[in-house]
């Protein structure tokens, strides 16, 4: 690739649009939450959820998937929820795009953990699944809960993975239920204010 050529423009302006969305955003003032949201109402409709978590730092991903089935099961008896493990995070878009052409789903977690380690490899895998996951959501108009976590290390990777005061486990399913029951609510009723119980 020569040094003034399109490709090599094209990229070096990708590589700083992502390292402004990415690692130089530390820089800037975050929002992230650090308590986990309140529990939404019980669903009453039999719901399917779908699962799809990798395997790759099993620790942290097992753990992941046990909170998000434990909060699942407390928070709706009614809900079906199917679990499919993949290898890591970069195959988990090409498995919920299958999940969505050939199941019916009413919503789908996506859980993997991501550890940054020396080189931008982490980064860019995140950056590829999150728009895949929210491509696949608007292109199949189905909810995806996306918590494929990228941490800095192990002491983060705990906190959310299998601490309790964070956990983005029990927060993706409390986040499933809520987004199943608004539509739900959508699909059959004429009024637009949602969810009814706010």
């Amino acid at each position: 690739m020569s040094s003034n050529s399109p490709a090599k423009t094209l990229l070096q302006r990708n590589l700083t649009i992502f390292n402004l969305a990415g690692r130089e955003a530390a820089n800037y003032p975050t929002h992230m939450s650090k308590t986990l949201p309140p529990k939404p109402r019980n669903l009453s409709q039999k719901t399917t959820i779908t699962i799809v978590a990798s395997q790759y730092n099993s620790e942290f991903t097992d753990a992941l998937v046990e909170n998000a089935q434990e909060e699942l099961s407390e928070l709706s008896a009614n809900a079906h929820i199917d679990l499919i493990r993949v290898p890591g995070a970069f195959e988990i878009p090409s498995i919920v795009e299958t999940v969505m052409r050939s199941e019916k789903t009413d919503c789908v977690i996506a859980l993997g953990l991501i550890i940054r380690g020396q080189t931008s490899h982490g980064d860019l895998v995140a950056n590829s699944v999150t728009q895949a996951l929210q491509k696949i959501a608007v292109d199949h108009a189905t909810p995806i809960i996306h918590e494929v976590l990228i941490v800095d290390d192990e002491k983060q990777a705990y906190a959310r993975c299998i601490g309790t005061k964070l956990n983005r486990g029990r927060e993706a399913a409390s986040a499933a239920i809520a987004v199943t029951d608004t539509f739900q609510q959508f699909k059959k009723s004429s009024s637009r204010v949602f969810p009814s119980n706010v």
